[in-house]
């Protein structure tokens, strides 16, 4: 299918999904000898997206998981301004695959077990000498790593802002309903240590899906995006485009197979196991030795058009519907600017919400930030390498937005009384409307007030009455 049959006409006429044919080879992937491979995955490990470890975009961790880093110095804020409020929303840590990615790697697996051409093609026949460890019951669970990553993370934030994470702070603690979060948010709580006590060492964790999983809720984006298969017709041309094909020769040439046994579907497979081989084990999968950084580029590009047409910029109701979460967070920072006018106590200083990616990429989407002037689609891969857009750099394991509210003294207007900084994963952001790291709180509601006053869950996310696969209503 080419790229050019993907115009507006063509969400309602796609062909579904080719879930089955990516089950289709008979045999899959050569295994160099572990010795002859670069160490952890080298110029591979800053193209695997969303399931990039979260040092790739904060390489300092690696050295020492409690520094700070050289992002932290440059706040900018004057010394008479004190920190009101914290509003941390976080992803999950580094977890295991998913049921579906764990059964479709051990289908894989299996076949190459039953491959008898070891002399013909050796590598393959070394690849199925890889143990197959992963169960379907881990299921997409959090690894040991992506406790470390929250407890690490929480340590490093309470280090950052001493003033809000001091002893008898009060934390309010919600997650979405997946095991993977609400193992993120004790791990959280338990990195704090028994320094923010609360009455106890333990916090309950409340669900809250409204917030953290506002995609499940929003019948419009579900019935036109999620469950709409036409809806990823750009990630289709891509699969069947030039830079996919050339990726499928290769590998194919390097297994010895006819290049119709393998898609694309089965060489992400592949390539997302070496993902997470050193995501959670930190080492080189034998899965690795058969991409090139080029090769990693171009399913980077694959999986960054899934990004961005399912929880991006793609359609208006990938980040319309987070509004709800986007209200939520300034009703919180109103409530916070309110008391601290009344001389009342901050009464939630601290509040720590964990999701999913796909909980912050549609909330960053609505904001506005990393949106290139292009839209990413099948046929400009070339033009996009170095685009704004990449998933990897903005929602690895563990990505964390961050919105601080500050009280300022000594200050010349009422307006500069009150101040915001965002941070993305550690890192102070340049607000859209100043191109600054801080903005006074007047200022940013003024430049977000179409959002905070007209986009409304409920009616952004009401299906249409008439027509309701069409395009146009995206």
């Amino acid at each position: 299918r080419s790229a050019s049959s993907c115009g507006s006409g063509a969400v309602a006429a796609m062909a579904p999904r080719r879930e089955a044919a990516a089950l289709r080879s008979a045999a899959f992937l050569p295994l160099l000898l572990l010795l002859l491979l670069p160490p952890a995955s080298a110029g591979l490990s800053g193209y695997f997206g969303t399931k990039s470890r979260y040092e790739e975009v904060n390489p300092h961790l690696l050295r020492d998981p409690l520094s700070l880093g050289p992002a932290a110095a440059g706040s900018r804020l004057p010394a008479a301004c004190a920190p009101l409020q914290l509003r941390a929303l976080l992803r999950h840590g580094t977890r295991y695959p998913t049921a579906g990615q764990i059964r479709r790697l051990g289908q894989l697996h299996a076949r190459l077990l039953r491959r008898p051409a070891a002399a013909a093609c050796p590598a393959a026949a070394a690849l199925a000498a890889w143990p197959m460890w992963y169960e379907e019951s881990l299921d997409g669970r959090l690894a040991p790593q992506g406790r470390r990553d929250m407890e690490y993370l929480a340590r490093r934030l309470a280090a950052r802002f001493p003033a809000l994470f001091a002893a008898r702070r009060r934390l309010v603690l919600a997650s979405s309903s997946k095991h993977r979060c609400l193992q993120s948010g004790a791990a959280f709580r338990h990195g704090l240590g028994p320094s923010l006590s609360l009455g106890s060492d333990e916090v309950e964790v409340e669900v809250n899906d409204a917030l953290m999983r506002f995609f499940d809720h929003c019948a419009k984006f579900v019935a036109l995006v999620e469950e709409n298969e036409a809806a990823m017709c750009q990630v289709d041309a891509f699969k069947e485009g030039p830079e996919m094909r050339k990726v499928l020769e290769k590998v194919t040439s390097a297994l010895c197979l006819p290049v119709e046994e393998l898609n694309a579907d089965l060489v992400q497979v592949a390539f997302l196991t070496c993902s997470y081989e050193l995501a959670i084990k930190n080492v080189t999968s034998p899965w690795c030795s058969l991409f090139s950084e080029e090769d990693a580029k171009v399913l980077e590009y694959l999986n960054d058009l899934k990004q961005y047409w399912k929880r991006g910029y793609g359609y208006d109701i990938n980040s319309r519907s987070s509004c709800i979460l986007f209200q939520d967070i300034f009703q919180h920072l109103d409530k916070a600017v309110e008391e601290s006018k009344s001389s009342k106590p901050i009464s939630s200083p601290l509040i720590v919400q964990v999701g999913h990616a796909e909980t912050l990429q549609p909330l960053l989407a609505l904001m506005g930030f990393f949106k290139d002037d292009e839209p990413l689609k099948a046929n400009n891969y070339a033009r996009q390498e170095h685009r704004k857009f990449r998933s990897g750099r903005i929602v690895p394991y563990a990505a964390n937005l961050v919105f601080v509210l500050y009280h300022c003294d000594q200050v010349k207007t009422s307006e500069e009384e009150y101040q915001v900084q965002m941070l993305l994963n550690e890192k102070l952001m340049s607000f859209p409307h100043s191109n600054e790291t801080i903005s006074t709180y007047a200022d940013l509601k003024d430049y977000y007030k179409e959002i905070l006053e007209n986009c409304h869950f409920k009616e952004e996310c009401e299906l249409p009455k008439v027509n309701m696969t069409a395009v146009d209503e995206l």
